[in-house]
């Protein structure tokens, strides 16, 4: 009976702890510009300004984040309480090109932001970048009345948008918002195609498939002056909307942009949890950082396989299980500790990661043999190296090019992730 006291006392506590979105939050976005520079060993932010956007599309239930992902946490604080009201995890291209030789040599700045739900009362935002033993260290503080008048309120690019998917209120889906670069307003028509084909695509993997009435998808509109993206080496540079380009960090295949903030003003104009850019080009390549945006092209003949692998990425923070490809970062995954990525281990602390889903008898590390093809163990190879960082199977699409092939740890990971945003 004394357990079963304790055990309601600490129910009740923790229910009063949650956060209620009501009590804090108008349902619209609060979105937070600045400026993000540095080089390999230091950082700065400098704020730029505060825009108010119509639509919450996260959860309402889900405010504080329950994933230690990312290289950076935002968390907003209620001024008068101090209650920590909102949290995220995040990347950033930024903390990406920090592993590279560049950075060694030179300070670069980029432009961030962060968004939240739109709050009643003044608080407190606080991001904290994590160290090479992941601890959290506070880099860039910021108080907010949203009654300030210099608040840039309402979109200041509006374009029409699509309805792709709509599986109900988007408070409880898992919302992508896909946005077109190098499309023509001649070529709008070709854009909707396109999108509504690679919608398509995410539901002919699992468990993306299984899960389809927890997502919405819609698509915005938005013209670009020329066709195509910037390929560097040929000498191509159009003038689209969003500057993507490949040759990112000087890797060929790797398509981003730096202007994120432009992303941001274009994915507004509809409720979104995640952001996918559309490039029109028959190129092979694209990227992806997690709960920052995903990129491919639309008309490669890998683009199926290449849009779901970077969702993976985007959406539930997965990490490269392949080892033999060149990539432009250095020493991205120290061997002394574990991976934040759910589906890569260095064996430091395996019992964190999928030991639970390893038969009993399996060996760890698993020999890479043909009777081990179909199993989950631990084989050597992963994160962008070749000994000391280990992955679930053989084969996964987060390893090799392949459609409908997460692994059971990918899996995982992605439903954990749709039940977040779902609940």
């Amino acid at each position: 009976m004394q357990k079963l006291i304790i055990f309601l006392i600490l129910l009740v506590s923790q229910l009063s702890a949650q956060v209620k979105f009501d009590e804090h939050f108008l349902p619209k976005t609060l979105r937070v510009d600045y400026a993000h520079s540095g080089n390999k060993s230091e950082d700065f932010y400098f704020f730029k300004a505060l825009k108010e956007e119509p639509y919450w599309g996260g959860s309402k239930v889900n405010l504080i984040d329950k994933f230690e992902y990312g290289k950076y946490l935002l968390e907003v604080f209620e001024s008068a309480s101090q209650k920590l009201i909102y949290s995220r995890t995040f990347s950033t291209l930024f903390s990406e090109w920090q592993t590279t030789k560049e950075a060694e040599k030179i300070n670069k700045s980029f432009d961030e932001s962060v968004v939240m739900p739109f709050p009643k009362n003044k608080v407190q935002i606080v991001i904290s970048s994590r160290n090479r033993d992941h601890s959290l260290t506070p880099k860039f503080r910021l108080d907010i009345d949203p009654k300030n008048y210099f608040i840039d309120r309402g979109l200041k690019t509006i374009y029409d948008t699509i309805v792709i998917l709509n599986s109900g209120d988007y408070s409880k889906k898992v919302d992508i918002v896909i946005i077109p670069d190098g499309y023509t307003s001649g070529q709008m028509i070709k854009f909707e195609k396109d999108a509504r084909r690679f919608a398509d695509y995410i539901f002919n993997s699992s468990p993306y498939k299984e899960n389809k009435n927890n997502f919405n998808v819609r698509a915005v509109k938005a013209p670009s002056l020329e066709r195509g993206t910037d390929i560097p080496a040929e000498g191509q540079y159009p003038n689209t909307l969003l500057n993507t380009t490949f040759y990112t960090f000087d890797e060929e295949r790797y398509l981003m942009t730096e202007d994120f903030n432009k992303v941001r003003d274009i994915a507004a104009n509809v409720p979104y949890d995640q952001i996918y850019i559309l490039v029109n080009s028959n190129k092979y390549g694209g990227g992806a950082i997690y709960n920052h945006y995903s990129v491919c092209t639309s008309d490669d003949r890998y683009g199926e396989y290449v849009f779901v692998h970077e969702l993976g990425h985007g959406f539930a923070f997965l990490a490269d299980e392949y080892f033999t490809s060149s990539t432009a970062y250095i020493d991205f995954y120290p061997l002394n500790i574990e991976p934040l990525e759910p589906n890569i281990t260095t064996l430091v602390d395996f019992e964190s990661k999928w030991k639970h889903l390893v038969t009993e008898g399996t060996p760890i590390p698993t020999p890479t043999e043909s009777k081990y093809k179909n199993v989950t163990g631990a084989f050597e190879g992963g994160g962008y190296v070749a000994k000391g960082v280990y992955r679930p199977k053989m084969d996964c699409s987060m390893n090799s090019i392949s459609v409908d092939n997460y692994c059971p740890v990918c899996s995982e990971a992605i439903v954990k992730m749709i039940q977040f945003y779902s609940e």
